[in-house]
């Protein structure tokens, strides 16, 4: 169940709303007739969760839960699904963030990791901005010896519309710290993705 919206949200998403009426309109539709009469509310709300991540801080979400560790062993967490908005066309793209890091005396609780994530999915983004973005957080707030993400994601731009292609994925990839010069972390962490 999603968190009622406060009476200024609720002005924003009536505000989109409003908008989304008359893009039916411009769309030869008419928002109107039965089907559609609801529509401009419910996307507007849909529209406004998805995006959430603007009123979201990934430093918040990994310092509500840093822990001591005295362990230097890469910690791994891997297919993150998230769904994001491409910021050239508004349309969907989705797909697995991977994040691999090092700690240097410190962790994060795992799930702050999915929700890092979602700070940065929720938003109109491009996948490459979002991976060094999940990346330079984790690095910048957690401060381990190295971190490592990857995302790989289907682009509905890319089949929707334009080239249509309908098999095409992408993968990003991010690193800081100790993975951007040793290529056996890097192939550490690319194992164990592999690994079932």
């Amino acid at each position: 169940m999603s968190t009622p919206l406060t009476p200024q949200q609720e002005e924003t998403v009536n505000a989109i709303a409003g908008h989304y009426r008359e893009i039916i309109k411009l769309l030869g539709e008419n928002p109107d007739r039965e089907g559609l009469l609801k529509t401009p509310i419910r996307a507007a709300r849909a529209i406004f969760r998805a995006t959430r991540g603007y009123d979201e801080s990934g430093q918040k979400v990994i310092e509500k839960a840093v822990f001591t560790h005295e362990g230097s062993r890469m910690v791994i967490v891997k297919d993150i699904e998230f769904y994001s908005f491409c910021e050239h066309h508004i349309l969907p793209f989705f797909g697995h963030v991977s994040i691999g890091y090092i700690p240097d005396g410190k962790i994060v609780g795992l799930s702050k990791l999915a929700r890092l994530v979602n700070v940065y999915a929720r938003r109109l983004q491009v996948q490459e901005r979002m991976t060094a973005e999940i990346c330079r957080d984790l690095q910048r707030y957690l401060a381990p010896k190295g971190v490592i993400v990857v995302s790989t994601a289907q682009h509905l731009c890319m089949k929707l519309r334009g080239v249509e292609k309908q098999d095409s994925a992408t993968t990003t990839t991010e690193t800081s710290g100790v993975f951007d010069d040793d290529y056996r972390l890097r192939e550490e962490f690319y194992r164990a993705l592999d690994h079932n």
